[in-house]
Order: structure tokens, then sequence, then C-alpha cells
């Protein structure tokens, strides 16, 4: 870790205060993560079915809730962090990514109040949906802080540090719905609701003390306060020819995009910001198509339908194997690069889900009511292997890569409201993962009973990730966000962008312009 952290030769200052701020800010994923998975582990708790059953009876004849209102219940959460994480570039355009993050977090407050509050379904919603609006605006700002401070040598590492946060919420929630689930009374599902009081105000805490993006500050015509803020991140002082240069380089960049017109919705899907645009959603989907939600929104549901012993536990696996793999990942996102991490993730994601498919559709059988029959406890065994070598492939691949690349490939002018978009669209897919997969998976009237069938659809999706990565993903390893702006205006293949070397910077292309503006000006006089 201390080589991993230490300067490139030639680097001024110190990069920790950067790096330990961008981790801090990863925190916030932890909301992101531990609200996702503490919902698998509510849905399978006795008194929460018995609590909130509107009077359905499942197959064993117990009170629970149909297939609908688990629809509802779990993907109103996408739906709220969809609108939340479109909302997340007028407010950090507005107010300033630091603001906007204390404000997400209290967003997320009052949804975690009502959530907590609730004995009925409709509250319970209402809270998911807020809670999902403040996460939505929060995923959307901390790629965007953590891209705009973290240097540019360790800014994979430090952007991926919030998959890492999201995999460590995930866990925390496993480790909390296992402690809590065979209670009977409202502490089962209102203790690990509640846990997420604490998550929101360490973040409130630490963005209250901690300063705003430089980038930012230039974007607002504010040079002098960013120059203090650049010169803290480096601990250099604020006349240091180095702060100078980066600063300057900054804001030539934020000038000459200016020049080429006033960003609008509009613009982000014109020429290569079209282009970017796309990759950056075109990600964003597929990490949520590879099936990895399922695993963890429904993942111990699943396994108890399946026919799985002690499925807290085999989730409570998988949230291990989940952080564990995520932190090989950041070191290989700024050691190897990203197209080459993404193309082994998405071959191995690819491999692991179709032998899952394969084992869990040969091996299973289901009764007249619809209860899973195994027939091979050793291949039972050897698919929960291969889910958990499946998240090894994501966690140290899609799952943070996907944020680091974008949180880097969009202008300065744009960048807020194309990332909204690409996290808006991770959202949306997220959402629609979530509504659809008990009508899927489930057995009974109006739903599909894929069981473990439904693998072969993330095995399909995972193969298009392949062709993605070849096509479509920029190598941007090393280069500053100045620098992957120039990338894209030169390299038309995202397969020649490996290699290649910035020739000019934007101050000098905005000296030129100059130049030519002022020779311009000097031969209309002569004429004249």
């Amino acid at each position: 870790m201390g080589i991993l952290l230490r300067n490139p030769d030639g680097t001024a200052g110190a990069s920790w205060p950067a790096i330990a701020i961008s981790a801090f800010v990863a925190f916030g994923g932890v909301l992101f993560g531990y609200d996702t998975g503490t919902i698998s582990g509510i849905l399978a708790m006795p008194y929460w079915q018995e609590l909130f059953s509107t009077g359905y009876r499942d197959a064993t004849g117990h009170l629970n809730v149909t297939s609908s209102q688990s629809s509802a219940i779990v993907s109103i959460l996408s739906a709220g962090t969809f609108f939340g994480a479109l909302g997340a570039a007028p407010l950090g355009d507005t107010i300033g990514r630091r603001w906007g993050l204390i404000a997400s977090s209290w967003v997320f407050i009052f949804g975690v109040i009502l959530q907590t509050v609730a004995t009925a379904i409709p509250l319970f919603l209402a809270g998911r949906f807020f809670a999902g609006f403040g996460v939505g605006l929060v995923s959307a700002l901390i790629p965007l802080y953590q891209s705009e401070t973290a240097p540019k040598w360790i800014r994979g590492f430090i952007v991926g540090s919030y998959q890492l946060a999201i995999t460590i919420g995930l866990l925390l929630a496993s480790v909390v719905n296992n402690s809590t689930h065979s209670r009977n009374d409202t502490g089962s599902y209102r203790i690990p609701i509640a846990v997420q009081f604490a998550w929101a105000i360490v973040l409130i805490i630490g963005m209250l003390v901690l300063p705003e993006t430089p980038r930012y500050l230039i974007k607002k015509d504010n040079f002098e306060r960013a120059a203090q803020n650049l010169a803290k991140l480096r601990r250099l002082p604020e006349d240091h020819p180095a702060v100078r240069e980066e600063l300057a380089e900054i804001q030539a960049n934020h000038e000459y995009e200016m020049r080429l017109g006033q960003p609008s919705y509009l613009e982000c899907f014109k020429g290569n910001l079209g282009k970017r645009l796309l990759t950056g959603c075109g990600l964003q989907a597929l990490q949520q198509l590879t099936g990895i939600n399922f695993i963890f929104y429904y993942g111990t549901q699943f396994f108890k339908n399946s026919g799985f012993q002690n499925e807290f536990i085999i989730s409570l696996i998988t949230n291990c194997v989940n952080v564990a793999s995520t932190v090989p990942g950041l070191y290989a996102i700024d050691k190897w690069g990203r197209r080459p991490v993404l193309l082994l993730g998405a071959i191995g994601m690819c491999v692991s889900q179709l032998l899952v498919a394969v084992l869990g559709t040969t091996t299973t059988t289901q009764d007249a009511a619809g209860n899973i029959i195994v027939l091979n406890k050793a291949a039972q065994s050897a698919a929960i292997a291969f889910i958990c070598i499946f998240i090894f492939f994501f966690a140290a691949s899609w799952g943070p890569i996907a944020w680091v690349v974008t949180g880097e490939i969009f202008p300065l002018k744009v960048r807020a409201k194309s990332l909204s978009m690409t996290t808006a669209t991770n959202w949306l897919l997220n959402w629609a993962i979530a509504y659809s997969t008990p009508y899927l998976v489930n057995y009974g009237t109006g739903n599909a009973n894929l069981q473990s069938k439904i693998f072969f659809i993330w095995f399909g999706c995972c193969f298009l990730c392949i062709g993605f990565v070849y096509f479509m993903i920029y190598e941007t390893k090393g280069l500053t966000l100045e620098q992957v702006d120039e990338l894209y205006s030169e390299v038309s293949s995202a397969r020649k962008s490996v290699g290649w070397k910035p020739t000019v910077t934007f101050m000098e292309i905005v000296e030129q312009k100059g130049s030519v503006s002022h020779n311009h000006d000097e031969r209309t006089e002569e004429t004249s």
C-alpha cells in the first residue's frame, strides 16, 4: 500500500491530503451499499413478513408479501435514486459538490426516519423512495467530487474506493441482518434500518470541514479560493509553481470549452460528447445487467427458495467475497489500466454465470407446489462457489471501474450533467432489474418461474460486456482530466487509445487561439 500511495518521481508536494479526503468522501458509498443490501435480509425476516402482509400466504401457508409488493418495495428505492441522480447536476452546479453532498445526506435521513417508524407497506414505500432520492444524489456527487480532487496518478484507486465503500455497506447490512433476523419484534427490521443514521451523520460532519473542489471554484470564476483549496490538497504554498500550473491548465481548459458554446443538456449529446455519454451510460447499464444486484437484492430469498440451508450465512459469505475482491481491483486500475481489467473481468463473469446457470438448471427440479428439490448437493455447492467467483471478477473490475471511467471522461463544462445522466442510467437499470426479478424468478400465477435459469440472462449480458470494452472503452490511465478531453478529441477509436501521449496543453491551445485572433485583428486594421 505504501508503494501504491507514494508520489511518482518529479511530483511536487504531497498527495496524501487529497487521497485522505477523497477516501473519506467515498464513505458515502456505505449509504448506497447498506441501503441496497439491507432489504434482501428484511424481505426474508418472518416477523417483518407477518407484520407487513396484507393477508397473502405463500406456498408454506406463512403470511407474506406478494411478488408485486416485493417488487414495489425493492424497486422504489431505485426509482428514487434515478430521479436523485438526475437532480445531482443542478444541485452540484448550483451550491457546489460539497454542500450538495450535505443536502443529499439530509434527504436520505428523512427517508430512513419514515422506514424506521413504518408498520405497513405505504409508509415503508415512501421512506424507501426518499432514502433512494438521497442515495441517487450522493451516488452522482461522490465520483464527481473525487475525480475533481484526486491526483491523476492514483485517480483510479481513489474513485474506485467508492465501490469498496459500497461493498462494505453491503457487508455491514448482511452482518446486521444476520444478527437481528430471528427477533420476534419490530427490532428485527428497525435496528438494521436505524443504523443508517450513523452513516449519514458521519458524512455530513466530514463534509462540513472538507474543501470544495478547485475545478468547481474555477467554474464559478473564484480563482483565489480555488488556489487556496488546491494548495491544501497538494500541501504546497498557494504561489508554488506546481499549484499555479495545475490551476492555469484547469482554467485554460474551462475557458476553451466555454468558447465553444454554453453548456446545456442538449450539448451532452453532440459530437464526441455524445460518444462519451454513450460510453458512460452503456458502462453503467451493463454493470447492472451483469446480475450482481440480483444476488444482493434477492440473494437471501433466492438461496432460501432454492433449498440452500443457512441462507443468511451464504449471503454473508458472498458479501465478504465482494469486499475482499475489490481491493486487488483498486490496485489493478492504475497499474494495468481500465481496458485490460474491464476485459478480463467481463470474460471471468461470463464464464462464471454460464456455469451457475448450467449447474442450477440441471441439478434441481420442482414439486407440484413449486418447492425446489435438490438432486445433487455437490452441484449446489459448486454453484455457490461459481457465484463467489463471479463476484470476485465483478468486484475487481466492473464494480469500481464503472465509477472511475464515468468520473473522468467528461469535460468540466458538462461533467455534472453527463455524470448525473450516466448515474441515472445505472439506477434506471437497477430499478428495472429489482422490479422484474420476482416475476421472472418466482413460482406461481403470473410469474415466469425461471429460478436458476435467470443466470442464462446474466451470462448473455456479460458476453455483451466483452465487446463493449473492446470497441468503446478508452484507456485513460495516468492522464489528467484535461488530457482525457484531448484524448477524445484526437483519437477516434478506443482501440487506438492505448499508449496515447498528450502533445499540447490547453494553455498552449488558448495562447494559439489568442495569437490567431490578435493577428487577425492586426490584419483587419491594416486593411482598413
